[in-house]
């Protein structure tokens, strides 16, 4: 076991072990000095903040939106790291859902449902809350190096109640694998504001470029399943989502199946944008974003080991 597994565990095992209220003091004074120090990721994330807000808000209301970005960070990680230990009526009551009555008509008819999500807020509560509710739920995670911590990841997300895919070096390829279990009626989130592959479908997003994960719209067009974009915020009690759609899928007559795909994830980049306009404090990306972006300064914004796309 190297030293980063050993941090993670210890932050299962040391958050877990402390009253709410403290741990999360403790990572708020840790994500005011990681901004007083104004590092890589810091940096990067407030250069992508700047693309949501616009040129006009001024540098000063930007410090304060980066600030409240990186303490939203941190307690998506306090909160990562307690989920383990809450019950189900811990999570059912830690965790507000609009439209709730959308996803339980799909899955009451079994026709499934693709939800694709932005990292914001916090992801792991969502999924946790599906299967809270006893829906069927599968996604996919990144496998991450060293094994150890992936295989740590993928315990704490199945004990929940989700059924975690490998991106790769699965015993069939997660795509194929998601197709059935839409077509078995369940509940699939992806993860969709980031490219992590070569395969990125280029989207206008706040008016750059970028690329995005093909997976949702895919999948999608491959079943005829809604496909609902979600937006991620927190409130000082909750964790909280709602789901805009189902978005109108192209038909034959729009084009091929590459046109339909492009067509179809630029209107998935359009509803995460919305809602991470509406939330921008709790999108949490601290990697690099749009095509015109140099690189990532060293060391900063490591991908979350919570990411996965198809």
């Amino acid at each position: 076991m190297n030293l980063t597994e050993l941090a993670y565990l210890a932050g299962w095992r040391g958050v877990r072990a402390l009253p709410r209220s403290v741990a999360g003091t403790l990572f708020r004074v840790g994500a005011d000095r990681a901004h007083r120090r104004g590092g890589g990721s810091t940096t990067r994330l407030r250069a992508n903040l700047r693309r949501v807000v616009g040129p006009d808000v001024s540098e000063a209301d930007l410090d304060v939106l980066v600030r409240a970005g990186l303490r939203s960070y941190a307690r998506y990680w306090m909160e990562a790291f307690r989920l383990p230990a809450l019950s189900r009526a811990e999570i059912l009551a830690g965790f507000r859902f609009d439209r709730e009555d959308v996803l339980a008509a799909d899955v009451a008819a079994g026709r499934g449902a693709i939800v694709a999500l932005p990292h914001s807020g916090n992801w792991d509560m969502a999924g946790a809350w599906v299967a809270a509710m006893g829906w069927p739920i599968a996604t996919v995670a990144e496998r991450l190096k060293p094994e150890g911590i992936y295989q740590r990841f993928l315990a704490f997300r199945r004990d929940l109640g989700m059924e975690i895919l490998p991106t790769h070096g699965g015993e069939r390829p997660a795509f194929d694998v998601l197709v059935d279990r839409v077509k078995a009626g369940y509940v699939v989130p992806l993860l969709a504001d980031r490219d992590l592959s070569a395969r990125g479908v280029t989207v206008d997003f706040f008016g750059s470029r970028t690329r995005m994960p093909p997976g949702p719209a895919l999948l999608a067009l491959r079943t005829g399943a809604p496909l609902y974009v979600a937006s991620l915020w927190y409130e000082p009690d909750a964790a909280c989502a709602t789901i805009e759609g189902p978005l109108a899928l192209p038909g034959a007559e729009q084009g091929t199946l590459d046109v339909r795909v492009r067509i179809l994830a630029q209107r998935v980049a359009d509803g995460l944008a919305a809602g991470i306009a509406r939330h921008p404090q709790d999108w949490h990306m601290l990697q690099r974003m749009w095509l015109d972006q140099r690189a990532t300064p060293t060391g900063a914004g490591r991908p979350s080991p919570t990411t996965g796309q198809v």
